[in-house]
């Protein structure tokens, strides 16, 4: 069986390191952007079964990234997860308004987040 591919997408390169270590020690591939800019280069040559998002990041912030891969019509079912430290509802009406699918709050549960993914890819 192929290993899901996950694209991570967050400017802290703690969260990343995290994200690379939980997920690639659960068996998927993992790539990562430090921004939304970063994380659309990657989805034009790349393909993935789920995207893992931060929401506040320079260049181009997680919801304008979720709005951009949304716009393209080949990505409208792809899973988008949003890893953030927002709580505010404001906040995950806007990412969800976006096309976000999820909502994980750092620090985030390394199990949880695995059956998360599960849950959204299959």
């Amino acid at each position: 069986m192929t290993a899901l591919r996950v694209l991570t997408v967050d400017d802290s390169r703690t969260i990343l390191a995290m994200l690379h270590h939980t997920l690639s020690n659960a068996g998927f591939e993992v790539l990562q952007a430090e921004d939304g800019k970063q994380g659309l280069d990657l989805l034009k040559t790349q393909d993935f079964d789920v995207i893992i998002t931060d929401i506040n990041m320079p260049v181009m912030d997680g919801i304008e990234f979720i709005r951009h891969v949304r716009a393209t019509g080949q990505h409208q079912s792809l899973p988008i997860l949003i890893l953030t430290t927002e709580t505010s509802q404001d906040k995950r009406d806007q990412g969800k308004a976006a096309g976000g699918t999820g909502w994980i709050v750092k620090p985030f549960d390394p199990e949880k987040l695995i059956s998360v993914i599960h849950r959204v890819v299959h």
